[in-house]
């Protein structure tokens, strides 16, 4: 089965976008700049950095640029902790195993 029955140009838009403003992370991007390195209408931009505002992706910084929100910050946290967690299980594991 192939993937790219499932893929969808404006999700694929809109994830490249995030990607561009996790680069630019602290003084984030205007919607004219990530249109044009996107080669895309600047509508489309805005109507992506709605929908990665809504889904708590990015944040406008009130001059005209956005960039991403600290919620992915604490996504890379989590999923920080599960792995520690997920280690030290492992680790526990091959202790109880192990013959000393």
């Amino acid at each position: 089965m192939s993937d790219e029955k499932y893929i969808n140009a404006a999700q694929q838009r809109a994830l490249r976008t995030l990607l561009m403003l996790a680069e630019h992370d602290l003084d984030g991007l205007a919607p004219g700049e990530i249109a044009r390195h996107l080669k895309t209408l600047p509508s489309n931009t805005t109507r992506d950095l709605a929908n990665l505002r809504l889904a708590g992706l990015a944040e406008s910084l009130g001059n005209g640029r956005w960039r991403i929100s600290p919620r992915l910050a604490e996504l890379a946290i989590v999923l920080h902790r599960n792995l520690e967690n997920a280690r030290k299980r492992l680790e526990d594991t091959r202790r109880r195993y192990a013959r000393d």
